[in-house]
C-alpha cells in the first residue's frame, strides 16, 4: 500500500487536537494492533481511498460543538443537503395526504429528492418509514438516536456499484459508537430568545464496560420538543398581502355567491377580523392560512440500544440494537365545508337566521334567494348557500417505533479479511385524526336535524313524512354555544392509518489483496447480499377513496392511500483498488441486482486518483446508479392528490382545455400505483483535485454531475394528449372502478361530434365535441369540462440533470496553547434541469424557488487545552420568488407596493446566519453554549408561499439557543 501523503496526513490530522508521539519501538507493538478500517465507498477494508472520491466527514468533535439535538439539526447545514425541497424536516409536516408525514425528516443530497439518498448505519439498510412522502419511501432520520453516532460520512456521488439501489446521489452512513469506555451523561436545554416558548431538552447517557470478555456499549436518549406556531412571530402572525385571502373563514360564515340576490358574496355579522373588500367590491369575512400555521411540530423521542463485540477465538462477533419511539402532533388548516359531492356552497335550513335579531334576519332575507334543497335522508328543505370552513385544525397525532438488529461475525482467512451479518430492520407508524376531521354525511344531515343522538343518520318515511329519530339543526352561524358545539361533536371522526416496513438482509463479504502491479499491491472486495422488503400503509376505511362511493372520502378534506407490497432482491459485487503507477490509481467496481419485480441491473463505476507531486491529489469518477421503485409507488392504491397539466408543452391539449393558452392547471387526482415499473437510471461524474501544500492547510475543489432518467411520477399532461385518440382514457362522470383515465362533466356527453359520436367513443373529433359544448352550455370558459378525480397511472416519466461545484477550505494555525482554524465551504449549482410536474417539458431550476445558485459557509474556531469556541456564517444566495401561481388581485397587490421589478418578477433576498458556540472542557465535564442566527434575522419575504417565507431553505425561529453540560465518570 502507499504510504500517507501530506493530504492525507492533513486530512487525518484534522481530527486530532494534540499531537501522537510513539517511539519506534510503540510503533512496532502498535502496527499488530492496527484493524484494518473500511470507509463509506468501497467495501476494501486498509487501502487510502482519501483521494479518490470527496467523503464528508462529521466527527465526534464536530457532532459536540454542532450544538445539534437530533440527526436533521446535524445535518441541515452541510453544503450538499441545501437546495432544493428534497431535504425536509417537520416544518414541512401536515395532516393531509400532501403534506410531509408528522413527526419524520429526511436528508436528501443534491436536491433530487428523499428517495435518491441511501441512508446506512454503520454501512447496512435501515428500513424505510412506512409512509411515504408522496409514494417516496425514504428513511426517517428523527429515528436515529444522536447519542449512538460516533461519526457521519457523507458520500455525495453515486454509489450503486458499491451499496445497490437508492444511491442515486449518494450515501450517508451513520458510524455508531463502539468498544467504548466509561460513562458520559449529557443533558442541554435550548429555546428561542423571543417571549414565545419554544423549549427543548435532551438527556442522553452512554455506557461501555467490559462483559463476558468483549465490550458492552449502551446508550439512552431523550429529547423533547415544543411547537412553534405563526402566531409566535410578528414576521409571520399576519399575511403579507391583504389579497391572499380565502372566502372561507373559520367563523362568521359568508352568504355564498350563488345565493345572493346580486351575485356577490357578502358577510354575516359575527366575525373577529375586518371585513376584506375583495376585487369585485364584496365585503366578506376572510381567512388566511397563517392563523392556523404550525411552522414547527411539537416532537419527542425516546431511543435506547446496545452495541456488544466480543472476541471468540479468531472470530469478532458484534451485535447491535435499538429501539426508537417518536410522537408527534402536527396540523393543517381546518378543512373547507362543502356539499356532499365536494362541490361549492353548502346548504343551511334558513331557520340558522333566527339566532339575529329580527332587523339583521330580514336584512340578510332581503339579500338571498331561498331555494329548495335535498337533504341526506332524501328531504326536502329550503335554505339558502354558504361559504365557511370548520374552525378546528386538522390535527393527527402519530406514533413511530423503529426496531433495528444486526449481528454480524467477522474474521480473517489468511491474509483475506471476512465478514458476514444478519439485519433486521423495521420501523411502525401509528397515526390518529384528533381534531378537525368531520364526517360529510354526519355533518349534512346535522344541518338538516336528522342526525341522531347517537351520531346515526336518521332515516325518512315519505309515506309518514317523518324521521327516525329527530334533531336539532347544526347552526353553522353559532358559536360558543354547548348543545351546538356537541351536535358537531356527533359528526367528529377519528380516522387512524397503521403501516409497517421491514427490511431483512443477509451479506457475506471478503477483502483482501489478489496480485501485485507494477511492484503495488491490488486491493479487492468480493461480497452478495439478500435482501427481502415489505411495506404496508392501512388507512381507516372512512379516509379512503374508493368507486364504490364515487371516489368520496367519507370524510372532509381528509384521506390517506392504501398500499401494500413487498420484494425481494439478491446482489453479487466486486471491487479492486490498482495503483496503476506510483502516482495513478484505479479503482474498478460492478454490482448486479436481481429483484423479483422488476428485473436486474447491472451498475459500475471507475474511479482514478493522481499525485503528481505528494501535496496535490487529482481525482475522477464516473459510476452509473440506480433506484428501485419504491414498495409505495408499485403497491399504493388510488391516492388522493393533486396533479398539474402544461398546456405551454402541448398546443393540441392547449386547444381543448386552456382556450389556446399556455397556462398550467391543478386537478384533483387519484394517483395508482404500478407493479410494472422500472427502475430509475442516472449517471455521475465527478472531477475534482485536493491540494494540500502543508499539513495545516487543505484545498479541495470538485466538479460533479448527476443525469436522473426515469423519475416515478404522473404526467397529467401526456394522458389528455394521449386521450386525444384513445377512447379508453376518456370518461363522462367518474372513472369507473378499474379503469384508467379522465374525468369530464356527465353533461359533456350530452353532445356528439358531426359523426354523432360522444366523447367516450372511439373515433370522436374532440375539437368538434369542444365546439357543439360551446354551443350547448355557454360555459364560461371555452374549453372541454373536466370533472374531478381523474385516475393516473404511475409512470416512469420524469428526468433531472444537475450539475455543480464544491469547494472547500480549512486552515489551521498551530500555538502552543492551541489551533485556530478556518474553514471555508461552498456549493455553486451551475444547472438543475427538472421536467415540468405533469409534462415533458425540461425547465431549469437553478436559481428558481427553492434551488439557490450558491450556498456556503465560513467558520473561526479555537480549540485549547479547555477553552474551546467558533463563529460560523451560513450563506444562502438569492433566488426567483414563487410569484407565477399567485392570482392576479395578488400581482396588483404586489405591483402597487413596489415589490416587482422593470420585468413583473421579484426575488426571495439572500440571508447569511452567524451560529456562535463556546465551551470549556474541565477534567471530567464539559460545558458549552451555541447560539443560532446570533444576530436574530427574520427570513427573507416570499410573496409566494402562503408562510411568507421559504420554509425549506429558511427558517422563522430567530435567534435561539442551547446549553449543554457533559460529564464523564
Amino acid at each position: 500500500m502507499h504510504k500517507l501523503s501530506p493530504l492525507a496526513l492533513a486530512v487525518a490530522g484534522s481530527f486530532f487536537v494534540s499531537p501522537l508521539v510513539f517511539s519506534a519501538e510503540d510503533v512496532t507493538k502498535e502496527e499488530q494492533k492496527i484493524e484494518k478500517i473500511q470507509v463509506t465507498g468501497s467495501r476494501i477494508k486498509g487501502v487510502d481511498l482519501e483521494g479518490t472520491q470527496p467523503l464528508v466527514v462529521i466527527s465526534a468533535d464536530d457532532i459536540k460543538n454542532s450544538g445539534a439535538s437530533t440527526v436533521y439539526d446535524l445535518l441541515k447545514d452541510v453544503g450538499q443537503l441545501r437546495g432544493g425541497s428534497g431535504t425536509f424536516s417537520t416544518s414541512e409536516s401536515g395532516a393531509t395526504s400532501n403534506s410531509t408525514p408528522a413527526g419524520q425528516a429526511v436528508a436528501s443530497l443534491r436536491g433530487l429528492g428523499p428517495a435518491a439518498t441511501l441512508t446506512l448505519i454503520n454501512g447496512r439498510r435501515v428500513a424505510a418509514s412506512s409512509f411515504a412522502s408522496g409514494t417516496q419511501n425514504f428513511v426517517d432520520i428523527n429515528s436515529i438516536p444522536l447519542a449512538a453516532i460516533e461519526r457521519v460520512e457523507v458520500l455525495a456521488t453515486g454509489a450503486s456499484a458499491i451499496y445497490g439501489a437508492d444511491a442515486v446521489a449518494g450515501v450517508i452512513n451513520y458510524i455508531l459508537k463502539k468498544d467504548y469506555q466509561g460513562a458520559e451523561l449529557n443533558a442541554s436545554y435550548g429555546n428561542s430568545t423571543a417571549s414565545s416558548n419554544e423549549g427543548k431538552y435532551n438527556l442522553n447517557l452512554v455506557v461501555g464496560t467490559e462483559l463476558a470478555g468483549g465490550n458492552l456499549t449502551f446508550f439512552a436518549d431523550h429529547f423533547d420538543r415544543k411547537g412553534f406556531s405563526a402566531q409566535d412571530r410578528d414576521v409571520t402572525r399576519t399575511p403579507l398581502l391583504e389579497s391572499s385571502y380565502s372566502y372561507l373563514p373559520k367563523t362568521a360564515p359568508n352568504i355564498y355567491y350563488y345565493s345572493a340576490v346580486d351575485g356577490n358574496e357578502f358577510a354575516t355579522p359575527g366575525c373577529p377580523t375586518a371585513l376584506v373588500t375583495t376585487e369585485l367590491g364584496e365585503q366578506i369575512c376572510a381567512y388566511y392560512p397563517n392563523e392556523d400555521d404550525q411552522l414547527d411540530t411539537p416532537f419527542e423521542s425516546s431511543s435506547a440500544g446496545f452495541i456488544f463485540d466480543v472476541e471468540l477465538g479468531d472470530v469478532n462477533w458484534t451485535t447491535d440494537v435499538f429501539i426508537s419511539k417518536t410522537k408527534s402532533t402536527s396540523q393543517s388548516s381546518p378543512a373547507p365545508i362543502d356539499q356532499v359531492d365536494d362541490s361549492e356552497g353548502p346548504f343551511a335550513d334558513e331557520t340558522v337566521l333566527d339566532i339575529f335579531s329580527d332587523a339583521v334576519r330580514n336584512d340578510i332575507l332581503d339579500r338571498i334567494n331561498v331555494d329548495p334543497f335535498d337533504t341526506i335522508a332524501g328531504r326536502t328543505l329550503y335554505g339558502f348557500q354558504f361559504d365557511a370552513r370548520f374552525a378546528t385544525p386538522r390535527t393527527v397525532e402519530i406514533d413511530n417505533t423503529s426496531l433495528r438488529l444486526v449481528s454480524a461475525l467477522a474474521g480473517d482467512l489468511g491474509d483475506w479479511s471476512w465478514e458476514t451479518a444478519v439485519t433486521l430492520s423495521r420501523s411502525e407508524s401509528e397515526q390518529t385524526a384528533i381534531a378537525g376531521v368531520y364526517n360529510r354525511y354526519k355533518f349534512h344531515a346535522a344541518l338538516a336535524g336528522e342526525l341522531c343522538s347517537n351520531g346515526t343518520i336518521a332515516s325518512y318515511d315519505e309515506n309518514s313524512d317523518s324521521l327516525s329519530c329527530s334533531g336539532p339543526i347544526y347552526n353553522p352561524f353559532l358559536f360558543g354555544d354547548s348543545a351546538n358545539d356537541a351536535l358537531l361533536a356527533l359528526a367528529q371522526e377519528r380516522p387512524t392509518r397503521d403501516g409497517e416496513s421491514t427490511v431483512y438482509g443477509w451479506d457475506a463479504r471478503i477483502s483482501g489483496d489478489i496480485g501485485e502491479f507494477n511492484g503495488n499491491i491490488i486491493g479487492s472486495a468480493f461480497g452478495v447480499e439478500l435482501r427481502k422488503e415489505e411495506i404496508t400503509d392501512s388507512p381507516s376505511a372512512n379516509s379512503k377513496a374508493n368507486a364504490a362511493n364515487g371516489y368520496l372520502v367519507d370524510v372532509f378534506g381528509f384521506g390517506s392511500s392504501e398500499s401494500a407490497a413487498d420484494r425481494s432482491q439478491w446482489a453479487a459485487f466486486a471491487e479492486f483498488y490498482i495503483p496503476l503507477t506510483s502516482t495513478l490509481d484505479l479503482q474498478v467496481a460492478g454490482r448486479y441486482d436481481n429483484y423479483n419485480d422488476f428485473g436486474s441491473t447491472f451498475n459500475p463505476k471507475v474511479a482514478f486518483s493522481w499525485r503528481p507531486v505528494e501535496e496535490l491529489v487529482v481525482r475522477a469518477s464516473w459510476a452509473t446508479s440506480f433506484r428501485a421503485p419504491s414498495l409505495t409507488q408499485a403497491g399504493v392504491k388510488l391516492r388522493t392528490t393533486t396533479a398539474s397539466f402544461d398546456c405551454g408543452a402541448n398546443q393540441a391539449v392547449a386547444d381543448l382545455y386552456c382556450e389556446g393558452d399556455g397556462t398550467e392547471r391543478s386537478n384533483n387526482v387519484l394517483e395508482l400505483g404500478n407493479p410494472s415499473l422500472q427502475a430509475e437510471e442516472s449517471e455521475s461524474v465527478s472531477v475534482g483535485f485536493g491540494w494540500s501544500p502543508t499539513q495545516n492547510t487543505t484545498l479541495t475543489v470538485d466538479y460533479w454531475q448527476f443525469k436522473h432518467d426515469r423519475l416515478v411520477d404522473t404526467d397529467m399532461t401526456a394522458v389528455l394528449a394521449a386521450a386525444i385518440t384513445d377512447s379508453s382514457l376518456r370518461h363522462c362522470g367518474l372513472v369507473p372502478d378499474g379503469e384508467q383515465g379522465i374525468s369530464y362533466d356527465p353533461d359533456l356527453c350530452d353532445v356528439t361530434d358531426l359523426s354523432d359520436n360522444t366523447i367516450e367513443d372511439a373515433g370522436a373529433n374532440l375539437s368538434e365535441i369542444l365546439a357543439a359544448w360551446i354551443d350547448y352550455d355557454e360555459p364560461r370558459f371555452n374549453e372541454l369540462p373536466l370533472y374531478r378525480d381523474h385516475v393516473l397511472l404511475l409512470q416512469n416519466t420524469g428526468e433531472q440533470n444537475v450539475s455543480g461545484i464544491d469547494i472547500a477550505f480549512d486552515q489551521r494555525f498551530d500555538f502552543a496553547s492551541g489551533n485556530l482554524k478556518l474553514s471555508f465551504d461552498a456549493t455553486h449549482y451551475l444547472s438543475f434541469e427538472r421536467n415540468r410536474p405533469g409534462s415533458d417539458f425540461i425547465e431549469e431550476l437553478a436559481g428558481t424557488w427553492r434551488y439557490p445558485e450558491n450556498i456556503a459557509s465560513l467558520g473561526l474556531s479555537w480549540s485549547g487545552d479547555a477553552f474551546f469556541t467558533s463563529l460560523t456564517a451560513y450563506y444562502t444566495s438569492a433566488y426567483a420568488d414563487d410569484i407565477s401561481g399567485l392570482r392576479g388581485r395578488e400581482m396588483d397587490e404586489l405591483d402597487a407596493l413596489g415589490a416587482l421589478n422593470e420585468n413583473g418578477e421579484r426575488d426571495v433576498s439572500a440571508w447569511t446566519t452567524v451560529r456562535a458556540n463556546i465551551g470549556y472542557d474541565f477534567a471530567n465535564a464539559s460545558i458549552s453554549l451555541n447560539v443560532d442566527n446570533l444576530f436574530d434575522r427574520d427570513p427573507p419575504r416570499a410573496y409566494g408561499s402562503s408562510r411568507g417565507f421559504d420554509s425549506i431553505n429558511h427558517d422563522a425561529l430567530g435567534r435561539n439557543y442551547r446549553v449543554s453540560f457533559s460529564y464523564r465518570f
